[in-house]
C-alpha cells in the first residue's frame, strides 16, 4: 500500500470563475461574484488527493512571470513542489457559470515549452519514478508538446512497470491511448470523440469503451454526469449510481472522480467500496464551488447512498 502519488500538468491555467445570472452573447453580462485560483486538470486532481491525506508530488510546465498562486497553493497542500519553470506567464481560463449550472469555458492557449524545457521534465519524471508507482497525467497540452511526445512519456513510465492514469481529450487522448495508460477517465461527450459517433445510451458507452479493450487498457471509467460511473476492468462491469445532488458547479468534478480513483486504488480498496467512494466525491464537488474536501464524513456519508452493481458485459 502507497501513500505517494505524482500529478503531472502540462498546461496548467489560473481559473477566473464567475457566478452570472445568464450569459447575454454579444452584450454585457454582470458577474454577482468571482474568484481567481490556481488550477489545470492535474493540480485540481493533486488538491484533492492532498485532502484525502496522500503525500503528493507536483509536476509539469509553470509560467515563471505569473506562479505566486500556484506556489502558495502547493505550500499549503505541504506537495513537493518540481514544476519546470519556463518562460512567459501560465494562461488565465475563464469559466462562466449560469444559474441554470450551464458552464460556459473560455480556455486559452498556454505557455510555448522549449526543447530544453522538455529536457528538464523527463529528467525530473526520471528521477521521480525511482520512489513513485502512481502518476495522473491530466489536462491539455501546452505549445511546444505534441499527441505523440506525451504518448512517449505515458509509455516510459508504463514500461518501468508504472500505474498511470490518463485524462485528457481530442487529439492528445487520441494519441495517448496507444500508449496503453493503466486508467483511462473520459467523460460520455469525451469517449463520443473518440470513437467519432453520437453516445445517447448508458448501453452506447458501453459498446464503445468494449471497442477500446483491444488497445490493452486495463482500466476504463466512463463518467456520465447524474447518470453515474460505469467501470470496465478485466472483462467486467461496475455502475455506480450517486443520488440526486443539488448542483452549484460540476467546474473539478471529473478531476474529483480521478483523484478517488486513484486513492481508492493506491488504499487497495475492493472494487465495489472503491467505485462508490471516488463518485461520492465526484458527486459532492457538483454541490460546492470550488475543488478540494472539506469533510471526509461527508463523503462517507454519501457514499452510503451511492448505488452500485455489477452490469452485463455486451459481448456476453
Amino acid at each position: 500500500m502507497t501513500n505517494k502519488v505524482v500529478t503531472i500538468t502540462l498546461n496548467p491555467a489560473l481559473d477566473l470563475t464567475g457566478h452570472l445570472d445568464q450569459l447575454n452573447l454579444g452584450s454585457v453580462s454582470l458577474v454577482e461574484q468571482s474568484d481567481l485560483h490556481a488550477a489545470g486538470k492535474g493540480v485540481n486532481v493533486a488538491k484533492v488527493l492532498s485532502d484525502l491525506g496522500a503525500e503528493v508530488t507536483v509536476t509539469g510546465f509553470l509560467g515563471q512571470d505569473n506562479q505566486e498562486m500556484f506556489c502558495q497553493l502547493f505550500n499549503q497542500m505541504g506537495a513537493n513542489d518540481q514544476f519546470v519553470r519556463v518562460v512567459g506567464s501560465t494562461r488565465i481560463n475563464v469559466k462562466l457559470v449560469e444559474k441554470s449550472g450551464a458552464v460556459n469555458d473560455i480556455n486559452f492557449p498556454g505557455v510555448t515549452v522549449t526543447q530544453s524545457d522538455i529536457e528538464k521534465f523527463e529528467s525530473t519524471l526520471d528521477v521521480l519514478c525511482d520512489q513513485h508507482e502512481y502518476f495522473v497525467f491530466a489536462g491539455s497540452l501546452p505549445n511546444g508538446v505534441t499527441p505523440e511526445l506525451a504518448a512517449t512519456w505515458v509509455s516510459r513510465l508504463q514500461q518501468r512497470g508504472k500505474k498511470v492514469l490518463f485524462d485528457s481529450s481530442r487529439a492528445a487522448l487520441q494519441t495517448g491511448i496507444k500508449a496503453k495508460p493503466w486508467l483511462i477517465k473520459p467523460n460520455d461527450e469525451e469517449l463520443a470523440q473518440l470513437v467519432n459517433q453520437p453516445l445517447e445510451s448508458q448501453q452506447a458507452c458501453q459498446s464503445a469503451a468494449e471497442s477500446l479493450v483491444e488497445t490493452g487498457i486495463e482500466n476504463i471509467v466512463v463518467s456520465m454526469g447524474a447518470e453515474g460511473v460505469l467501470w470496465l476492468n478485466q472483462g467486467e462491469w461496475l455502475h455506480a449510481q450517486p443520488p440526486k445532488m443539488s448542483v452549484v458547479s460540476t467546474v473539478g468534478a471529473g478531476d474529483t472522480l480521478v483523484a478517488g480513483l486513484c486513492y481508492g486504488h493506491m488504499k487497495q480498496m475492493p472494487k465495489e467500496q472503491l467505485i462508490s467512494f471516488a463518485t461520492a466525491l465526484s458527486a459532492l464537488a457538483v454541490s460546492q464551488v470550488g475543488v478540494g474536501i472539506e469533510s471526509l464524513e461527508q463523503v462517507k456519508s454519501l457514499q452510503q447512498q451511492v448505488h452500485t452493481n455489477p452490469i452485463s458485459s455486451l459481448n456476453e
